[in-house]
């Protein structure tokens, strides 16, 4: 693919410099215009001069900014951020006041006498920055070198007297604005003072920020206090739990039992009466329920139990029913419950100090929710008083200093007067010339490719092709002079005549690819057609039969135009029968054909019948090319025009295909798409494409000529048939046929 584009390309580029030299006389004419019509302009135009001013412009503008708190002082500055303060002042320059000023000081005049327009005199003046600094050059063009230069010093003069008459003005204005305004912003001073010591009182504000700082502090402890006491009191729970699980008593029960382990009384009691049930357990082994030793027993016991009960109920709050296993308890058992009383203890203990905690923070929550409130509105009367004190201090500021500025100096100086200038500027010959030579050379250039684009005649192959969409089965080269400038003899069939040549390698070429075209069956009878007439039609059917003849094979050449027959005058031949003859039934087939070389024949078209196409469509043309194939072993016949006759559509049904012959310099776009409708219509085979006439311009034929033989091939253009049609002839056809 690379390849294949730059060979387009290598192709592209030989066909435009062939199209330049072609159309080199048109190109010659316009550039010899062109570069004319320059020198005479240059060398009539009078001689310009240029006078050149420059002024240099301060940073600083001592009234400009005198009304403006927020610039520098006097600062230049422009609106946007796009904008160059040089570029406004230079508009400036370029006004009408101070334009039409120096015109009338001067008494310029225009070339017919009459004082200079406005418009006039902006198109000889230049006003431009100097890049890098701070200075504008101011420009003048003139006839009169004197007149240059008093322009620029009399537009510069004004400006700056112009500059200094708006600095004086600027400055009064500022300073009457300022008196106006300086009392106004003492006022709002002192009531943004006033707002903001009440806010400070009503709201209990010293410093909000510390406090801000101190409240998130405070909240960030608490917020950890509360945590670890949760977590404690989590513990405490848990270990409550787990104790109560062990001793299977609430906690309640825990501190009943632990006062009545710890009552003496209660104890006492206890011990007596479990000392009387031993003694009555043991006396049961000895008596009986009925013995006096048991019955007093049995009383004392239950005396004990009574006083034991009454004790109890004595060291317990509420009436509580306690076993006698839970009045004494041992040693761990009690430390137990000991543990589980002061485990309830701290519980109790521990969720007081959370809600303690809670609520200090909800209240520091609280106050800090209204600090960003507070903070706001504090900040904002600080900033309306600071704005305000700030506005007092500039605006005093501003007064003072445009009382002692020095109103009679502006803000630009001259750096550079102008002088009489001594050369001119314009013109510049050598370089018009140039320009005028190049231009013409473009136009030049640019009128042949508009010419050779306006020119519908196809020129190349690659055009033919696009057109068409024909296979390309050979291209013959143009048959044009010598390399020496000699012209040979005419010499229509180039194959026999001249067998080492361009064209009869071109036919051998195209006699081959024939042989490929058709694949189920040999090709046996083809019908030579052209577009229009002119092409070489027969001048390819002629030699094509010769290349064809000197393969071996027995070849026919059938001359079937009717109209204006060649093949007896390309061949030299009587043509006082042929074709329509036979097709009369005035002569045989075998008696007519003329031999002109070893196995080719040839059959002219004979006497010119008044009706040729009712001959060509009858069945004896059927018949006749049937025999001829039965004794041939290629019949070639040669057709009319498709443009002017349906001869040749007719003819091709009668042949195995259509080898369609084109000259790229008669073949046009409109030519090609009639052509291929027809043909497309006439649903016949066709073989495909044979170019006729390749020159250089068609990218072929130099390539064969001078490649591979190193002369180009010499005789007139194209063939005899060529030179016969006349347009009369063409005409009065067309007439009668279509």
């Amino acid at each position: 693919m690379p390849s294949n584009q730059e060979d387009q390309n290598y192709f592209d580029l030989q066909q435009h410099l062939l199209t330049l030299k072609k159309r080199w006389l048109v190109i010659a004419a316009v550039t010899g215009c062109v570069f004319g019509l320059s020198a005479l302009a240059a060398f009539r135009q009078k001689p310009i001069y240029e006078a050149e001013g420059k002024l240099v412009f301060n940073k600083t503008d001592r009234v400009s900014s005198l009304t403006s708190p927020i610039e520098k002082l006097g600062e230049l500055n422009s609106l946007t951020e796009l904008g160059n303060p040089l570029d406004t002042e230079a508009e400036i320059i370029r006004s009408n006041p101070i334009v039409a000023k120096t015109i009338a000081n001067l008494n310029l005049r225009d070339q017919r006498d009459k004082p200079l327009e406005i418009d006039q005199f902006l198109k000889k003046l230049k006003v431009k920055s100097i890049r890098g600094t701070d200075i504008l050059a101011i420009s003048y063009n003139s006839s009169n070198p004197q007149e240059a230069a008093a322009v620029v010093n009399s537009l510069m003069r004004y400006y700056l007297e112009n500059n200094i008459h708006i600095n004086q003005v600027e400055a009064t204005a500022a300073k009457n604005f300022l008196s106006k305004q300086l009392p106004e912003v003492e006022v709002r001073v002192v009531r943004a003072e006033t707002a903001l010591r009440r806010f400070k009182e009503e709201n209990r504000v010293v410093a909000l920020e510390q406090e801000a700082a101190t409240g998130v502090e405070k909240l960030g402890d608490l917020s950890e206090q509360i945590t670890q006491v949760q977590a404690n009191l989590v513990d405490v729970e848990t270990r409550l739990k787990l104790l109560q699980r062990q001793l299977k008593l609430n906690s309640q029960q825990a501190i009943d039992i632990g006062n009545l382990s710890q009552s003496r009384g209660v104890q006492q009691v206890l011990a007596e009466y479990q000392q009387v049930q031993n003694e009555l357990a043991v006396a049961q082994t000895r008596y009986t329920n009925r013995h006096p030793t048991i019955a007093n027993l049995t009383t004392k016991r239950e005396a004990l139990r009574k006083q034991l009960g009454i004790r109890v109920s004595q060291n317990l709050d509420e009436k509580l029913s306690v076993s006698e296993q839970s009045l004494q308890i041992g040693g761990l058992k009690q430390n137990l419950v000991a543990q589980l009383v002061q485990s309830n203890v701290e519980r109790s203990a521990l969720a007081n100090r959370v809600m303690l905690l809670k609520n200090a923070y909800a209240s520091s929550q609280k106050r800090l929710s209204v600090l960003p409130q507070l903070q706001q509105k504090q900040q904002q009367l600080e900033r309306q008083l600071q704005v305000a004190q700030s506005t007092y201090e500039e605006l005093l500021k501003r007064l003072q200093e445009v009382e002692v500025v020095n109103q009679d100096v502006g803000n630009a100086r001259v750096v550079s007067a102008a002088s009489i200038p001594n050369r001119d500027i314009s013109p510049r010959i050598y370089l018009k010339l140039a320009v005028g030579g190049l231009l013409g050379i473009m136009l030049g250039v640019g009128t042949a490719l508009l010419l050779e684009a306006l020119d519908k005649s196809q020129k190349t192959v690659k055009q033919a092709k696009q057109l068409l969409g024909y296979p390309l089965l050979g291209t013959i080269p143009h048959l044009g002079q010598n390399k020496g400038g000699s012209r040979e003899y005419f010499a229509p069939l180039s194959v026999r005549d001249n067998p080492n040549s361009a064209v009869s390698s071109a036919f051998e070429m195209l006699q081959m690819n024939l042989n490929l075209t058709l694949f189920d069956r040999p090709l046996q009878v083809v019908a030579v057609v052209s577009s229009t007439p002119g092409e070489g039609r027969s001048f390819v059917a002629a030699n094509l039969a010769i290349a064809k003849a000197r393969m071996g094979r027995r070849v026919l050449l059938l001359d079937a135009d009717m109209r204006h027959s060649c093949q007896q005058e390309i061949w030299k031949l009587p043509n006082f029968i042929g074709l329509s003859d036979i097709l009369v039934g005035q002569a045989e087939f075998s008696h007519t054909v003329q031999q002109v070389l070893v196995n080719l024949d040839v059959l002219t078209v004979g006497t010119i019948p008044s009706h040729p196409s009712a001959l060509l469509d009858s069945q004896r043309m059927a018949l006749l090319i049937q025999e001829a194939t039965k004794k041939y072993d290629f019949v070639i016949i040669d057709t009319p025009a498709l443009s002017l006759f349906a001869d040749a559509l007719m003819l091709s049904k009668l042949a195995d295909g259509i080898l369609l012959v084109v000259r790229p310099s008669l073949f046009n776009s409109a030519t090609a798409t009639a052509t291929k409708t027809l043909l497309e219509q006439s649903t016949q085979h066709v073989l495909g494409m044979v170019i006729n006439g390749a020159t250089f311009n068609t990218q072929y034929s130099d390539y064969y000529a001078d490649k591979y033989y190193g002369v180009k091939e010499t005789a007139k253009e194209a063939e005899l048939c060529n030179m016969r049609f006349s347009k009369s002839s063409s005409d009065s056809t067309m007439s009668t046929e279509l």
